[in-house]
């Protein structure tokens, strides 16, 4: 297990300490879910982030749910470091999944998605005026208060760095798939399922033939991905049922695929005589496409080989993170540089320790490179949100 201050590539990287921290967040549970838990790990986080940055973060308390941001220096930020400090796992989880350090692996709820990665943002932020540190607490649940608050940062940023664990191997994650999710709702006429079913109007099979219908939008070629997943109709065996309903799951490579794939779900026509469809929801992340990586990527590997870092990798993958939003802004934007490890959200959640000095060693060098060299001068010409 590496322990002690310094590291092979960088002497200024307190192995031991980012540790530490992690452990220190872990210790706190905070399902997204539970508003007075995300508020305790607020606090938690923002005494963490205070004793490595020196400053106590402003608390952004939206919806009830409690974000934490730190602005370092009296100048524009130029960099964003972006992570989460909510997690999936409920109240209770540490007593059959608790915090541990041994065997060069670090497990907890929590620990490599993504409390390590707030413990190498904040000792890679640490005496850097330029930089901001946005730690969100509604991420797992598609960040429905903060979406706002992270593009408002992204536009106001030359470069994202999002703190969300390696890819397999350690890959930089390059691209991640947009994310659309709809509630198509069918409408019929009950009727007696014995005495008169001809008089009805079967939601049941009106759902059938819309399931088959949003299927068929899927390109496998393209990369984008249309699954049915929960559906309801019916109330009685004995009646033809009235209603009936059933959620959609799109993964999306490009946003013209996104767009293509919305234009085609909203545009549902009832199958049968009689017959009504509603459409709800819509695209609920952008894709982070390759472009918008592209160039900080090639940094990201500069750098690492300046270190005599192993080469860097990148990888493209479907899920999605708040890393989607700030692509979606026009903001450059680099994924996956937090921990390298396996089994997010699930019982075998880890962190592996042997790459950790490395780790936070390129998070380090790359914001200290991007501050001297910006690679996108002009971030006003995005604009401010609506």
């Amino acid at each position: 297990m590496p322990t002690g201050t310094g590291s092979a590539t960088d002497p200024g990287v307190d192995v031991a300490a980012i540790l530490d921290d992690a452990r220190e967040m872990v210790a706190c549970e905070s399902p997204s879910t539970d508003l007075a838990a995300v508020a305790r790990s607020a606090d938690v986080v923002a005494r963490v982030g205070e004793r490595r940055l020196g400053v106590a973060p402003e608390r952004i308390v939206l919806d009830g749910r409690t974000h934490l941001r730190w602005r370092l220096g009296p100048g524009p930020s130029r960099v964003l470091l972006l992570g989460h400090h909510d997690t999936v796992w409920p109240i209770g989880s540490l007593l059959t999944h608790p915090c541990t350090v041994e065997g060069g692996v670090m497990r907890g709820p929590g620990s490599l998605d993504m409390k390590v990665g707030l413990a190498l943002a904040f000792h890679a932020a640490a005496g850097r005026d330029g930089v901001t540190v946005l730690v969100t607490g509604d991420e797992e649940l598609g960040s429905p208060s903060s979406r706002g608050l992270v593009e408002d940062e992204a536009r106001l940023a030359e470069a994202v760095l999002v703190l969300e664990a390696a890819a397999d191997g350690g890959a930089l994650k390059i691209e991640r798939k947009g994310v659309s999710l709809y509630d198509v709702r069918l409408a019929g006429r009950a009727a007696h399922a014995g005495l008169e079913p001809e008089r009805g109007v079967n939601a049941t099979l009106e759902l059938a033939a819309q399931v088959q219908a949003v299927a068929a939008l899927a390109d496998p070629a393209a990369g984008t991905t249309v699954t049915p997943t929960i559906a309801r109709a019916g109330t009685t065996t004995n009646t033809v049922p009235a209603s009936g309903s059933f959620a959609v799951d799109v993964r999306v490579r490009t946003l013209a695929e996104q767009e293509r794939v919305d234009a085609a779900v909203r545009a549902l026509r009832p199958a049968l005589p009689g017959a009504g469809v509603e459409v709800h929801g819509g695209p609920n992340r952008p894709p982070l496409e390759a472009a918008a990586s592209a160039d900080l990527l090639a940094r990201a590997q500069v750098v690492a080989e300046r270190l005599g870092l192993p080469p860097l990798t990148a990888a493209a993958v479907g899920g999605a993170s708040d890393g989607n939003f700030t692509a979606g802004v026009g903001t450059p934007t680099l994924d996956g540089l937090g921990a390298i490890g396996g089994g997010a959200h699930a019982d075998d959640e880890h962190v592996l320790l042997d790459p950790l000095p490395g780790r936070a060693a390129l998070l380090r060098a790359l914001v200290a490179d991007l501050l001297a060299a910006p690679t996108n001068p002009a971030p006003a010409a995005r604009g401010a949100r609506p």
